[in-house]
């Protein structure tokens, strides 16, 4: 029990540590680094509660993925963070109003309710007993893809839909810049790319310069 207390603290404080520096760090790169930090600390506190396949999701998709792509995308572009920084500031009191009130309702719900949400009745269903021999991600796989696997497929198609949209968005068309056409290239003929020229012998298909036989 003192190694699992110990860990535990060990990773809250780490977690917080780089979410702090998330936000305080000048340099985004950096940034990005304490994120990934931040999602491996995350991910030792879901292994202590028995969650370990939320610790596993989240190493992979978040630090393998969201979190690399976050560093590709900040080291190749040309982002003006002198800017980004101007409408942080401008919109900061928005944000801790915002912020405040959240606060405020999360104060009021636990004076009200206290820890106990009356919620775990409600999730024990989903969580494998002792001598029951399923391990949590078979039981998550199991409630997930029997139960709510219609939600669980509509998830994927708003994802879909989602990044559809950000390409669509996005995407800036360069004048100047060839770009493939399919259409084009299936309507071609074999007379539009060949040209049959007789060369007589002796002779050259460059044509000779002006003043030239």
């Amino acid at each position: 029990m003192a190694l699992t207390a110990g860990f535990f603290y060990l990773f809250s404080v780490f977690s917080v540590i780089a979410g702090v520096m998330v936000i305080v760090a000048k340099n985004p790169v950096h940034a990005v680094l304490f994120l990934v930090l931040a999602f491996f600390n995350a991910a030792g506190l879901f292994i202590l509660l028995g969650a370990e396949f939320l610790a596993m999701v989240l190493i992979i998709v978040y630090v393998g993925a969201v979190a690399v792509l976050f560093l590709f995308v900040v080291m190749m572009l040309d982002v003006d963070f002198a800017e980004l920084k101007a409408g942080f500031i401008k919109n900061a009191p928005i944000g801790l109003l915002v912020g405040g009130i959240v606060l405020v309702e999360l104060i009021l719900l636990f004076v009200a309710r206290g820890f106990d949400l009356g919620v775990a009745h409600k999730l024990a269903a989903a969580m494998p007993t002792a001598d029951s021999g399923v391990s949590n991600t078979e039981a998550l796989g199991h409630i997930l893809y029997t139960k709510y696997i219609y939600f669980f497929e509509v998830a994927g198609l708003i994802l879909l839909v989602a990044m559809i949209g950000a390409i669509v968005l996005t995407l800036q068309h360069k004048s100047g810049v060839r770009r493939q056409s399919i259409a084009a290239q299936v309507a071609r003929l074999p007379k539009d790319g060949v040209e049959v020229v007789k060369v007589p012998s002796g002779g050259s298909v460059i044509p000779a310069p002006d003043g030239q036989s």
